[in-house]
């Protein structure tokens, strides 16, 4: 059955306008975005076998091509992938975006972890700060495995040079959901904070963002000069 061929009270668009959003079950939500079904299914029984398997936490989580695959049409996954991003973006708007000043670690896991915790890599980042501790932009310095060889200095300071900044924090995340450091963490850390001494930029922090927590390297005290 067609969507249209439900009774007009029925369809998640009229109950939206006449009984407001928050009536909407998930799977008319999901409707509402996707706007029409497909051959086999229409845009409310495609919505419930798919959230079925999938809530939105974990679509949210979801490549273009991963949802280009689950729904078979490249139009809703570009709808899908936009909503989900709209969200992230407002969230960290109502966190107030890059004017917030990080007082500790835990502003830094609140304003990455929309945009980290269901990255299947490792997403490296450079956040750089004014002297006053006020996030001047942030640096995505690579994607994939972390290795101290190929996480060079040069790559990480250009834009801290450029933005004459006052010091940096160190973000990346651990697609295990497991923010405990490594091995490897310890060493680009080091690595970082050798170079960001000799340029007089201060390597103050490195977050690790897990699925539902985050591990500071300064707060374990594994920050210090030797």
């Amino acid at each position: 059955m067609k969507i249209k061929e439900l009774p007009w009270y029925d369809r998640p668009w009229t109950r939206l306008k006449k009984k407001g959003v928050s009536a909407l079950s998930d799977a008319e939500l999901l409707a509402t975005v996707l706007g029409r079904g497909n051959r086999q299914e229409n845009a409310l029984d495609l919505s419930h076998r798919v959230l079925a398997t999938y809530n939105f936490d974990k679509l949210g989580g979801c490549t273009f091509p991963e949802l280009e695959q689950l729904f078979g049409n490249d139009i809703q996954a570009m709808r899908l992938v936009a909503l989900f991003e709209i969200n992230r973006r407002t969230n960290r708007l109502m966190r107030h975006g890059f004017n917030k000043k990080i007082t500790n670690a835990e502003d830094v896991y609140n304003h990455f972890t929309d945009e980290l915790r269901d990255k299947k890599k490792e997403h490296f980042y450079a956040l750089l700060l004014d002297t006053k501790n006020r996030i001047i932009a942030e640096e995505l310095v690579s994607v994939g495995i972390l290795d101290a060889s190929l996480i060079h200095p040069r790559e990480v300071f250009k834009a801290a040079i450029a933005a004459n900044c006052r010091s940096i924090i160190l973000v990346h995340n651990h697609p295990s959901g497991d923010c405990e450091p490594s091995s490897a963490d310890t060493e680009v850390t080091k690595n970082l904070m050798d170079a960001g001494e000799v340029l007089g930029i201060d390597v103050i922090d490195h977050i690790i963002v897990g699925k539902e927590s985050y591990a500071s390297m300064n707060e374990l005290g594994m920050m210090k000069k030797q």
